[in-house]
């Protein structure tokens, strides 16, 4: 499995003779013009996670690409033929089978009506187990809850969280052996380095920051 950070919370993942490609926003260009992708995964609906101006030319560039999202996506953007799924729900893009996880976005503030939110968890035999939850620190979504994660997406800034439930999100998932940090656009290069610092030393995973492009075999 290879993984490549396209800033922000946008991943393309290469692994079973399938690239997916999760959440183009638009706090990142680094994914305008990539091509030969078998599948796009949306999150939700806020447009750090889904560009409603660069998105569209994303999926005229990649017609055979199906489109996932949650099911209030179409709510903001409109991204035609797009699939909503419902967590627990479970797709097959190649030889990658992706569970849909989660349900709701993080609270950001009571005054704000919540929004949906999934989950992804990749996985593939011989693979490890890939998740990108999107803008949730919730580690037990239900039934399809994740387990065996080896490698997590972890969101480290946003104005939903705090580093103390970010540390509890990657403990109660059992300690994912990597976690790449996502979602850091809002954060200085000092803040990043601080945050990730403290998370490893206080849980134990492996800090694997591929911020600029960066891209990794796990």
């Amino acid at each position: 499995m290879r993984i490549t950070h396209l800033g922000h919370s946008c991943a393309l993942v290469e692994a079973a003779g399938a690239r997916v490609l999760i959440d183009p926003g638009a706090f990142s260009t680094d994914w305008h013009g990539v091509t030969d992708l078998d599948a796009v995964l949306i999150t939700h609906q806020h447009p750090d996670h889904v560009d409603p101006d660069h998105a569209p030319a994303l999926l005229e560039a990649n017609p055979q690409a199906p489109v996932y999202t949650a099911d209030d996506v179409a709510q903001a953007v409109t991204l035609p033929g797009a699939v909503p799924l419902t967590p627990g729900e479970q797709i097959q893009v190649g030889g990658l089978t992706i569970n849909a996880v989660g349900g709701d976005h993080a609270v950001i503030h009571a005054d704000i009506p919540r929004i949906h939110n999934l989950g992804y968890v990749l996985h593939a035999e011989g693979e490890p187990v890939f998740f990108h939850p999107g803008d949730s620190l919730q580690a037990v979504p239900g039934d399809a809850a994740p387990t065996g994660v080896d490698v997590l997406a972890l969101p480290v800034m946003g104005p939903w969280a705090a580093m103390k439930e970010q540390v509890e999100f990657v403990r109660a998932l059992g300690v994912p052996e990597v976690s790449i940090p996502i979602h850091d656009e809002l954060l200085s290069d000092r803040g990043r380095e601080l945050l990730n610092r403290q998370i490893g030393n206080l849980t134990g995973t492996e800090i694997v920051s591929l911020r600029g492009g960066g891209s990794r075999e796990f």
